[in-house]
């Protein structure tokens, strides 16, 4: 075993003497245009002649044989070394955010398969959605899942934090959505599981607020469990309606407990549900009403003015849209307050 470590650090100490080698010499100038490279080597001529100008304290060019070409040379020498030193250092900087930009370009792309491209027609609804995360990669969760018996699960969820660790816990909630709604489409029970889940298996600075809203195709009835998220709009029959929060956020306590209530969709309503980055990137004294009024516009463009709500100069965060229309012809027969 001992034999076997000195071997691997010594392959560790050979890996890292050839990258450094390999950066010391390596110049990304040969990769510029020749008109680029001569004003880059200019530009490295002037800093050799000021630090022998430093050095000695002259700015006439070295003329007297020997010492004044000696003294030239070693302050050429040492410029080199310097250079090559910096050169290392840039170098593998520029590999390590190269790496980086990679990895993030492909975490933001298996994001996107994961956010749910195109919806399944809903007979009798209209569905859209809109999602822009703030970064690379975000910390939003939305999802759509067809159920049995004529019923759709809608989940939108914000992960506190952004980049690549929101994304990360976004990702875990999404698939503890999709495993629980498989066994057991009850946003009560979905909301509880997670939040012990996320209780004991993230950090304890972590947590998310969710929606989980389980809609009945025929009657527009809706089963919704808000757990500190922003309350859902719900509009129709010239009334608006906020499915506000009766919980916590998920991860917080273990034991917190969990309350579904019950509303409903009439025929030719909307339901618009939203992470926080949307009203906080609406420009304006009273970004609720500006989202009340988009809503009440009765059209097929509802989408497209909520998305002009959009101010990129208060953006700041990743907004999430999900847009459920009823169609006005729809047999309701029930309703729930």
């Amino acid at each position: 075993m001992q034999f076997s470590a000195v071997v691997t650090r010594l392959d560790k100490l050979i890996h890292t003497t050839r990258r450094v080698r390999m950066y010391s010499i390596n110049t990304w100038i040969r990769e510029m245009p020749r008109s680029k490279r001569v004003i880059t080597w200019f530009g490295f001529l002037l800093q050799g002649y000021a630090i022998y100008c430093l050095w000695s304290r002259s700015l006439v060019w070295p003329h007297i044989w020997p010492h004044g070409i000696l003294l030239y040379g070693f302050v050429w020498l040492f410029y080199v070394l310097g250079w090559w030193l910096i050169n290392v250092m840039l170098t593998s900087e520029f590999v390590r955010k190269t790496q980086l930009e990679a990895d993030l370009i492909a975490a933001r792309q298996i994001q996107q398969t994961l956010q749910p491209e195109k919806l399944d027609a809903l007979p009798g609804y209209t569905l859209e959605t809109f999602y822009k995360p703030f970064r690379e990669v975000g910390g939003d969760y939305f999802d759509v899942i067809e159920l049995a018996d004529k019923r759709t699960l809608f989940a939108v969820a914000d992960v506190s934090g952004k980049g690549m660790p929101a994304a990360l816990l976004a990702a875990n909630i999404q698939a503890l959505v999709r495993s629980i709604a498989n066994l057991e489409a009850d946003p009560l029970a979905m909301a509880r599981q997670i939040n012990r889940h996320l209780c004991r298996y993230t950090p304890s600075d972590r947590f998310a607020t969710a929606v989980f809203i389980l809609l009945d195709h025929e009657t527009g009835e809706m089963t919704c469990v808000n757990a500190g998220h922003n309350a859902p709009i719900v509009f129709g029959s010239g009334s608006t309606r906020a499915l506000e929060a009766t919980s916590l956020p998920l991860g917080l306590f273990p034991e917190a407990a969990y309350e579904a209530r019950k509303s409903f969709l009439p025929p030719g309503g909307a339901l618009l549900v939203f992470t926080d980055g949307f009203t906080d990137s609406i420009s304006g004294e009273n970004p609720e009403e500006r989202v009340r009024d988009a809503l009440a516009v009765t059209s097929e463009s509802t989408m497209q003015l909520l998305k002009s709500l959009v101010d990129p100069h208060f953006n700041e965060d990743d907004v999430t849209m999900l847009l459920v229309k009823r169609d006005a012809g729809a047999d309701s027969h029930s309703k729930l307050g």
